[in-house]
């Protein structure tokens, strides 16, 4: 199997394990609404069921051939949606992304009034492999240390190949745009919810906040 390969393989193997979760955490029907701040059609080939899926993205990242969803080009911290709009707001691996805390409050108020339940998942910053650019500690140390690692090394440049402007990109938003959250700021972000683990080799790899609804 090529390095790729196995990267897929696990990414698939942790979303399918993530999916069944989410069913299992709420009662999906095919007239569930449910809105995907930030991710893509991919996801959701794990789930049993197919919800009536929105899914919001910048207009650079939506799928708009895919059927049976609706694609919304958007910003996660500006929804455009009324108040309690979906019965379910989903969100893979974004919150971390948006921006500093300003901007991971704003989008977890908007997340909370647009969706009667929600669910919102994210790498938990205590795991020790720091999953964006998967290097061991490397998000504890000064940024200036990190800045020099990842110019010269990521395992995450060595499986996925990318272009130079690509992994320009890339790690420039991960020491610029990126701000991992542990258990006690995502409870912060969000008040109202459950904060769950999803554990690896007896580690939580990532946390998840949950609302139901009442």
């Amino acid at each position: 199997m090529t390095r790729s390969g196995l990267l897929t393989t696990v990414f698939r193997h942790f979303r399918s394990e993530r999916m069944r979760l989410f069913e299992r955490t709420f009662p999906i029907t095919n007239s569930t609404r449910i809105l995907d701040v930030g991710g893509s059609s991919s996801i959701w080939q794990f789930a049993e069921t197919r919800p009536r899926l929105t899914i919001l993205n910048f207009p650079s990242a939506l799928e708009s051939s895919v059927k049976s969803v609706d694609c919304v080009a958007g910003d996660g911290c500006m929804l455009p949606f009324k108040d309690n709009a979906f019965d379910i707001v989903f969100s893979n691996s974004v919150i971390e992304h948006v921006g500093l805390r300003d901007a991971q409050e704003q989008f977890a108020n908007e997340v909370a009034r647009v969706g009667q339940s929600y669910w919102i998942q994210t790498p938990n910053r205590k795991f020790p492999v720091e999953q964006h650019v998967m290097l061991p500690f490397i998000h504890y140390l000064p940024m200036a240390w990190q800045r020099l690692i990842i110019e010269r090394f990521t395992l995450w440049q060595l499986i996925v190949k990318p272009s130079p402007a690509q992994r320009a990109f890339y790690l420039d938003h991960y020491l610029n745009q990126m701000r991992l959250l542990d258990k006690s700021e995502l409870q912060a972000l969000f008040p109202g919810a459950a904060v769950i683990s999803e554990k690896t080799l007896g580690l939580a790899k990532s946390l998840i906040a949950i609302r139901t609804a009442k």
